[in-house]
């Protein structure tokens, strides 16, 4: 039925305004047919930035990266049910990370869903595992309400991963409605039965020891400096958990370390706890299940207390816990002492994990935003890296590889006068690599520094974790990146970049050193 509004605004204009009436005003994108009145919509708009991915996947992580460093959400604009399918990946770790972000699906004109075209698809049922909340526009009239719901619920509660599908026909069809302006988020109430029983662990002279750990808003400056004070009054430990959005570390900043990967070394860290208090964290579980090991990775026994949850205010939370227990207003830092043997920037030292995170924490600028994929590379890197240069540090959360290019150049979306530092594994760094063109494209000022060791080293090392034996041949065919090695010098220049490569801890350092003091996108290719 023809609309017979003369108004000339249609629902895509109508979904712009309101996005932006919420400070939502970047726009991740990879589009399709269905999505052209939106893109339309966006080419009316031009308080809207607009970043095209080469790949869904860069879309969702890139507006991962964006909404960790900006703290409000961006958009994404994905091409029906097998584009939003090629973006899940990195939607899982946004989900993990408690990102906000909305993601716009295009689909078919509602009256064209029923002939069932090559594209259709069940896109909710896609969605709904990595999704907080899913709506479907009817109509352009729901066009304004449905995105103002979409933007409340990735804001509050913790933030989260919302999808909200928009057919074709919404978006071009005419429609008289206003921009809505999104409800304001909540976080819960501090649970009192809760702060009394932690109160009381921690004033405990006796009952073993105690442990805060932490994520979330817990693992920003100010909330760190707060619980480290609680510590420093109660005899507390602080540690964070070993997956966590972002954290702020560094030269006068609170060194705290996180988790282990590895189930035998979590299990050694954690035995001696009698009771742990959760600040927007979880309780650790192994990241597999291993035979004969258990997934539980604290000590039997040991009481947990969830202080503050997912949607809980980490910050508020701690300064009342301090409060309770008489904490002062700051407390001494002491940084662990260096470990091993100091760098030797030299021809002859070659690069690996430990010389690779000794290089790190000497270059690290100050401000930066550091994003970390090394994977099994960049074991070492919190340990070495107290006592860098101040940095927020970002990483993957959900295990979904594939994230650290696209989660870099969000990043640097976010925050253009901030350098950022990518360390980024060859074969995870491979799923993603279309990210590149992204910061070409955009003129990002990001160091990509990929760790080519030509294999997939933590697969390795779970092959031989899980009692899998030794690798043979048909083995290592799925395990090893060689035979042709991947040229990531040429790949970068195949983007628009510029590249090097470094083959020992000089080179390395001097790359690093001369890409630092040039702004724009560049690669360096770091050979172990």
């Amino acid at each position: 039925m023809e609309n017979t509004n003369t108004t000339n605004t249609n629902g895509a204009d109508v979904l712009v305004d309101t996005l932006l009436a919420n400070s939502v005003d970047v726009c991740f994108a990879n589009p399709g047919t269905s999505e052209m009145h939106f893109v339309a919509a966006l080419d009316r708009k031009p308080q809207m930035r607009c970043v095209l991915g080469l790949f869904e996947g860069v879309v969702t992580g890139a507006a991962d990266g964006y909404a960790r460093m900006a703290e409000k959400p961006a958009c994404t604009l994905l091409h029906t049910g097998p584009g939003l399918a090629n973006g899940l990946a990195n939607m899982h770790n946004a989900k993990r990370a408690h990102t906000p972000m909305v993601n716009i699906i295009g689909d078919h004109a509602s009256y064209h869903l029923h002939l069932d075209a090559a594209l259709t698809s069940d896109i909710e049922s896609l969605a709904r595992p990595m999704s907080k909340w899913v709506g479907r526009v009817r109509n352009a009239n729901e066009v304004a309400q449905q995105a103002a719901d979409a933007i409340h619920q990735s804001t509050t509660l913790g933030g989260g991963v919302t999808t909200l599908i928009l057919p074709a026909d919404a978006a071009w069809s005419e429609t008289s409605v206003s921009p809505v302006k999104a409800q304001a988020a909540q976080s819960l109430e501090i649970d009192a039965a809760a702060m009394r029983v932690s109160v009381q662990a921690l004033k405990a002279s006796t009952g073993g020891k105690t442990l805060l750990m932490l994520s979330g808003g817990a693992l920003r400056a100010d909330a760190l400096e707060i619980a480290h004070a609680i510590a420093a009054r109660t005899g507390a430990e602080l540690l964070a958990q070993q997956s966590n959005g972002r954290t702020q570390r560094g030269k006068g900043r609170v060194p705290i370390e996180r988790v282990p990967y590895n189930v035998d070394a979590a299990l050694k860290l954690l035995a001696p706890y009698q009771r742990v208090i959760l600040i927007g964290a979880k309780a650790p579980v192994a990241f597999f299940a291993y035979p004969g090991k258990p997934g539980n990775l604290l000590p039997a026994g040991c009481e947990v207390i969830n202080l503050c949850p997912l949607g809980g205010d980490a910050l508020a939370t701690l300064k009342e816990l301090a409060q309770a227990v008489g904490a002062p207003a700051s407390a001494a830092l002491v940084y662990p002492a260096p470990v091993g043997e100091a760098l030797s920037w030299s021809s002859s030292t070659a690069i690996n994990a430990m010389t690779f995170a000794q290089a790190m924490a000497e270059l690290i600028p100050d401000n930066a935003i550091v994003c970390d994929e090394s994977v099994s590379s960049g074991r070492d890197f919190f340990r070495y890296t107290m006592q860098a240069e101040q940095h927020d540090y970002l990483q993957i959360t959900g295990g979904a590889i594939g994230n650290g290019i696209p989660l870099a150049t969000g990043a640097a979306i976010a925050c253009p006068d901030r350098k950022v530092v990518l360390m980024q594994a060859d074969g995870s760094g491979m799923y993603t690599v279309q990210g590149l063109w992204t910061q070409a494209r955009e003129q990002l000022d990001v160091l990509n520094i990929i760790i080519s060791n030509r294999t997939y080293a933590i697969l390795r090392g779970e092959f031989k974790s899980v009692g899998a034996g030794t690798p043979g041949k048909n083995a290592c065919q799925m395990l090893d990146l060689d035979n042709p090695n991947l040229d990531w010098v040429h790949m970068a220049n195949a983007h628009g970049m510029e590249a090097v490569r470094a083959s020992n801890i000089k080179e390395l350092g001097d790359a690093v050193r001369s890409a630092l003091k040039r702004k724009g996108p560049f690669l360096i290719e770091a050979v172990f």
